[in-house]
């Protein structure tokens, strides 16, 4: 029997200028000492952020070294042949007061040539929103390079930006070019590439409390962004109840939309990969052999690759995305 087991790690909580109150109300973090939290990052292997352990034996390790002492045995061997001691995805829980800057994150050529790591290809998932909330989703119809430049020369990128109305459960796909912004009153979690590299190229001209404006890259960002129109940005996914329904399939992640009304007993033999139930709704327990890990609304559990049984009982009705990797059409 493998000493490994299912892992719940540490949450760390990020304050940002558009941060907002729903992790602590709607997520229940009310322990997190920021006034705007606008991030909670609850599955991290990036550099100076490495997400802690905080059940079983591991509890203090961070992920890193449980990946050191554990490698294909945690991560899966065709995951650890290709990331090595990297946890290859971050997952975030995100809330906006106000909308983000407009953005845009380089793929994995352009990353490495200027910052030595991963692009950022990502996906949102909303869990909570207000009656108008919308995203800004690339821009509109009949935008080039010509017509990009001339406008955020001219002070009015904003004419040319594509807002998009959103509900709960809705699904995006945010590839590496597009650019994006979270707007107001929304709560997401966020699954991504292992990267904290982020080009902006408009903050809505506002300053922090000392009267700066944050740095924008707007030069950086021109060789980023891919200006195709993508005439329907909303991901279509199944929602039948005790059935795994794929959301996205990528090279960098596979996540899933599961609802659980029942007790379920999974067999992850046949994934060589990790597996992260994240619960965007009610609560669960992770059963494995005689243990039940409690799981509720923003919370992660990392699966080790070595497991293979476990069962997830829900109380009630919850909602989970399963996050995977699947290289083996590489």
């Amino acid at each position: 029997m493998s000493l490994l087991y299912p892992l719940k790690l540490k949450p760390i909580f990020k304050e940002k200028i558009w941060g907002g109150h729903k992790i602590k109300t709607v997520l229940n973090k009310d322990f997190s000492p920021l006034t705007n939290c606008g991030e909670l990052w609850a599955v991290s292997g990036v550099e100076g952020d490495v997400s802690e352990v905080e059940n079983g034996f591991l509890q203090g390790n961070n992920l890193n070294e449980v990946i050191e002492i554990y490698m294909d045995e945690f991560l899966g061997d065709a995951v650890f042949q290709k990331f090595g001691h990297e946890f290859p995805v971050l997952i975030k829980f995100l809330n906006a007061e106000d909308f983000l800057s407009v953005q845009v994150h380089p793929d994995d050529a352009l990353a490495w040539e200027r910052h030595q790591c991963s692009g950022k290809t990502e996906m949102w998932y909303i869990i909570d929103t207000e009656k108008d909330s919308e995203l800004i989703l690339g821009f509109k119809e009949g935008t080039d390079r010509d017509v990009y430049l001339e406008k955020l020369n001219s002070g009015k990128i904003k004419d040319i930006l594509n807002h998009v109305k959103i509900a709960k459960e809705d699904a995006f796909f945010i590839p590496a070019g597009k650019v994006h912004a979270i707007g107001k009153g929304i709560l997401l979690a966020e699954i991504q590439q292992t990267s904290d590299i982020t080009y902006r190229i408009y903050d809505w001209d506002r300053v922090d409390d000392k009267g700066n404006k944050r740095e924008l890259h707007v030069d950086q960002a021109l060789d980023a962004i891919n200006f195709s129109t993508d005439k329907n940005p909303y991901t279509f996914y199944g929602r039948l109840e005790n059935i795994a329904s794929r959301i996205v399939s990528t090279p960098y992640f596979n996540v899933n939309n599961f609802p659980v009304t029942q007790p379920i007993a999974l067999d992850l033999g046949t994934r060589d990969s990790f597996t992260v139930y994240v619960c965007t709704q009610g609560k669960v327990d992770i059963l494995h052999y005689d243990e039940a890990i409690p799981l509720s609304c923003g919370e992660c559990v990392i699966i080790p690759a070595e497991l293979n049984d476990i069962t997830i009982k829900p109380e009630g009705k919850a909602v989970l995305l399963e996050v995977y990797l699947d290289l083996s059409t590489e």
